[in-house]
Parts: structure tokens; C-alpha cells; sequence
């Protein structure tokens, strides 16, 4: 059960295995279905073990994980999943096809060559090839970080709900800051077309450009989107749902980033362009956590980009 297992700091450190997962192979949800806690995961009971609350009226302060050794154990996996939460909310998981994971910070996947037109094609003739081999050139993981300057001292009356928006803002920038290698990987290798200046025809041009794939997503700048977001022809057919997100009229979802150039507009079908590729999920030094040494926070993840399906993405380049 459990409130029977005992949690030590070496959890953390198991291979092939993140803690949650070491958790969930001592204690597996499976067991207890059709019970009160079947909608908790190992990491949430043992929270309800601890009565740790995170969020509520009646939330914890962060010296509630330290009132035992067990318990402060769960605080690197509370801060995890705080900055993971942030991080997953940004663009970055809402445009990304597929997502893989390797064991180096060198990925080599496979590559599709898929030119030969789709015909119709009569009995004894060969019919039209799609290949898939493996791709000639790697992707480098990049490793993005961020020191998070904070003493027990500073955070121990805190309450766990607000220092978790505090992190979930700082996970969401680092999600932000990896746009940049998104933005190359979707225009590297990928004709343009161009138009002097941006108006609503030559978005409907970019629009035109799809062939056998729908474009979802157009991600601009944000002065970009404001210009968009001003023309008429969104004032009057455009759609905002209501979670805030913006859809042209002819279905594209609109989204932002600083990562983009001012002339540079970018239509892509989210389901079929990019994939994510992994070596590491939030590094943390666990350490110097459970032993309340919190004079800086080192947080880390590797992670880098590929274009999966060529003729998915197209470009517009501004020229004026």
C-alpha cells in the first residue's frame, strides 16, 4: 500500500526510471480502481499520505515536505512537475507532431522520400514508391537551462500553490527560449514564397500553397499577429475560442513568438511537421533539495527539432 513504502533520495536515481515511475512500480494505480484514490497517481498519494497540500484554501506552506525525511523527498518531483506544467502549456507542445527520445544528445532518425506523384496506375506496371531510410545528417540536442536563485530561508513559508505559478512561469519561458530551434527547424530547406507587404490575399496565398496537407497553424511575431489580428478581414470572420486562441478565417490557428522573424510567416499542419526529439526530461540536483541546500535551483532539459514532412510547412517572406 502506499503509505507503507519508504521513499529514500536513491529513488531519484534509478536507471531507466524517473521517480514517478519508480513510484508507480511500488505502488501501480492499477490497484486501486473503483477506489476513493484511482483518480491519484503514486506521486499524488503519497502526498495524501504526508497530507501535503498543494493547492486549495488549505494549501501547504514548502516546509510542510520538510517535516520528515520521507516526505521531503517528494519536493524535487513537486518542482518537477511545476516547471514541467509550465513548460507543456507553452506553444512548444501544442505544435509538435510526434516526440521521441534518445539516449545522447546526437538523434538520427528516418527520412521519407516521398516525391513520386500518387497516380493511378494498370496491371503489370510497377506501381509509384514512397522510401523511408535513415536520414544522413543528425540532430544536436541543445541543453537549455536556468539557475533559480531561492534559500530555504526565502521560500519556507511560502505557500505551494503560489510558489508553484512561480515555477510553472519559469518553465513556460524556457519552453518560450526553444522556439528558436523550432523556427529553424521548420524553415530550414523550405522555398518561400514572397509578397512585398503582409495582407489578408497573401495570407490566403501561403493558404493556397497546401496541397495534400491542411495548414492548422501560422506562427508569426507578435508584432506580426497584432498587424494580422487588425486587418478586416479578421475583425470580421475570425474565431477566438474560449481558451483565448486565435483561428483565421479559413481555420489556421494564430500563434506568436518572439523566435520569428518580423518578415517571416510560417504555415505549417501541427499534426504532421515537426517532431520533438528528447535525450532527458527537468534535470534537477535532488540532492541538495531534500537536504533543504536551496541556495540555487539548477534546472535543465535537452531537446532539439526536426521537419518531418517537407511539403507540411510552407513560408512567406515579407519583402518590404
Amino acid at each position: 500500500m502506499y503509505n507503507e513504502i519508504r521513499l529514500e533520495k536513491g529513488m531519484y536515481n534509478l536507471s531507466g526510471k524517473s521517480f514517478s515511475e519508480a513510484l508507480e512500480a511500488l505502488d501501480p494505480s492499477s490497484a486501486y480502481e473503483n477506489s476513493p484514490l484511482s483518480k491519484l497517481d503514486a506521486y499524488e498519494r503519497q502526498l495524501k499520505r504526508f497530507d501535503i497540500r498543494v493547492s486549495g484554501k488549505n494549501c501547504d506552506k514548502v516546509e510542510k515536505f520538510f517535516a520528515t525525511t520521507e516526505s521531503a523527498v517528494l519536493f524535487p518531483e513537486f518542482l518537477r512537475r511545476s516547471l514541467k506544467k509550465g513548460f507543456d502549456e507553452a506553444i512548444l507542445s501544442g505544435i509538435t507532431a510526434a516526440k521521441s527520445t534518445c539516449d545522447c544528445n546526437t538523434y538520427i532518425g528516418c527520412l521519407l522520400d516521398d516525391n513520386t506523384p500518387y497516380t493511378t496506375t494498370s496491371e503489370g506496371n510497377p506501381m509509384p514508391e514512397s522510401s523511408v531510410t535513415e536520414n544522413t545528417s543528425a540532430v544536436n540536442l541543445l541543453k537549455y537551462g536556468r539557475i533559480i536563485n531561492a534559500s530555504y530561508e526565502a521560500v519556507r513559508q511560502q505557500r505551494l500553490d503560489v510558489f508553484a505559478v512561480m515555477l510553472r512561469g519559469i518553465g513556460r519561458k524556457l519552453a518560450n527560449s526553444v522556439m528558436a530551434a523550432v523556427v529553424s527547424a521548420l524553415t530550414v530547406d523550405t522555398e518561400a514564397i514572397t509578397a512585398s507587404a503582409l495582407t489578408y490575399n497573401e495570407l490566403t496565398r501561403l493558404y493556397g500553397e497546401f496541397d495534400s496537407f491542411e495548414m492548422n497553424t501560422v506562427l508569426v511575431s507578435p508584432a506580426k499577429a497584432a498587424e494580422i489580428f487588425a486587418m478586416s478581414a479578421m475583425q470580421e470572420a475570425s474565431f477566438v475560442s474560449s481558451d483565448g486562441k486565435i483561428y483565421l478565417p479559413f481555420g489556421a490557428e494564430l500563434l506568436k513568438s518572439c523566435a520569428v522573424e518580423d518578415n517571416t510567416i510560417i504555415g505549417f499542419n501541427k499534426d504532421f511537421a515537426l517532431e520533438l526529439i528528447t535525450s532527458s526530461d527537468f534535470i534537477m540536483e535532488t540532492d541538495k533539495l531534500i537536504n533543504r541546500q536551496l541556495d540555487s535551483i539548477a534546472v535543465s532539459v535537452n531537446c532539439g527539432f526536426r521537419k518531418l514532412t517537407p511539403d507540411a510547412v510552407r513560408v512567406l517572406t515579407i519583402t518590404g
